[in-house]
């Protein structure tokens, strides 16, 4: 009995013991898988962190493909991306406020600005690009098809019955722009009758539009989801958000005003991050492909108006210029945009309140 009790601890012994060996043996092989991995080049760990407004979604999700493919063929790298698109204005202040992309692209040259003054992005930004602008548009107007309500310029939204959607320029770069775009028409339209801009003409202007706003929504992609939803007669918008949606089969009438503004939009490296993620080179070549061939060719195919020359003369026939085009200078520059328009007392803080 004392035998076989000490035969079965022996055994018992001996199996602990082969146990042991065995995750020795295994813990080895997984030490020297590990430090195989370390040794052997990761190239597929480079992540761009892209922080960029609503209405970029669309292209972008074609073009970073492509730089992917292209990073590869030059590098040996595979790239990948972190993405997050938001109203021009809201990523601005994310970014600003911590989330750290890479490289943004936002609705207007203001909202670059705000990350200068943050220390983020570098004073030179337009050396890049076009001026550091990736693609241009249009403020225009999209009406139901056949257009019921008979709208032909901004004056017409001011119709007694007409619900107008734009969205709010407190989050909305692309807001920024249509309402630049109506008050700019009413200094045309009392330059052209009085000889010289008038402001308080320009403030009725787009007070008379303003009425009949139907309701101001977060972002110009979330307004036109709105309009698409039911909401409104006609939306004021990028003239590139209503010829995409055209191309994807939805029946809209689009206006082009007579007095319109320019948009042009900008992308910059947020040199800040960049700098400390190791990102640097892939965020300034990423900036750079933008306003390649092949990415303005795939803005063109959303409805933006590319800055690259050659592939805009290829599509000029899509892009009609209005008589009244004019572009921010002609109200005086972003800054003086900002502390006319938009400032806490100006000409918007006005319009909202009546006074």
């Amino acid at each position: 009995m004392r035998l076989f009790k000490r035969s079965r601890q022996l055994h018992g012994w001996l199996a602990a013991l082969m146990l042991v060996l065995l995750a020795l043996a295994l813990a080895g092989c997984a030490k020297e898988q590990d430090t195989a991995a370390e040794e052997t080049p990761q190239q597929g760990d480079l992540t761009l962190v892209v922080g960029a407004y609503s209405v970029a979604k669309d292209a972008m999700g074609d073009i970073l493909p492509l730089f992917a493919a292209k990073w590869k063929v030059e590098t040996g790298q595979t790239i990948a991306f972190q993405e997050s698109y938001e109203a021009s204005g809201t990523q601005a202040r994310a970014i600003a406020g911590g989330f750290e992309a890479d490289v943004t692209l936002l609705a207007m040259e203001g909202d670059v600005d705000k990350l200068v003054k943050a220390g983020l992005v570098e004073k030179t930004w337009k050396e890049r690009g076009e001026a550091g602008m990736v693609t241009r548009s249009v403020v225009a107007l999209g009406t139901r098809e056949g257009n019921p309500k008979g709208i032909h310029d901004f004056a017409d939204l001011a119709k007694p019955g007409v619900k107008v959607l734009y969205p709010n320029p407190k989050t909305s770069g692309g807001a920024q722009w249509d309402i630049n775009a109506i008050y700019g028409a009413g200094l045309k339209l009392s330059e052209a009758q009085e000889g010289v801009k008038d402001p308080a003409a320009a403030k009725a202007f787009l007070e008379s539009i303003h009425a009949n706003v139907e309701s101001l929504d977060k972002s110009g992609r979330a307004s036109m989801a709105a309009f698409e939803y039911g909401v409104g007669d006609v939306i004021v918008t990028y003239e590139n958000e209503l010829l995409a949606r055209i191309a994807q089969g939805v029946n809209y009438e689009v206006i082009i005003p007579q007095n319109t503004i320019l948009i042009e939009n900008p992308a910059a490296v947020v040199d800040k991050y960049a700098e400390e993620h190791g990102t640097r080179e892939a965020a300034e070549a990423l900036v750079d492909f933008l306003t390649t061939r092949e990415a303005q060719e795939v803005f063109a195919e959303y409805g933006f108006r590319p800055v690259n020359e050659q592939v805009y003369a290829e599509n000029a026939d899509h892009y009609p210029v209005p008589a009244g085009l004019f572009d921010i200078q002609y109200l005086g520059g972003w800054d003086e945009v900002r502390s006319t328009l938009y400032a806490k007392r100006g000409v918007w803080y006005q319009v909202l309140a009546g006074i």
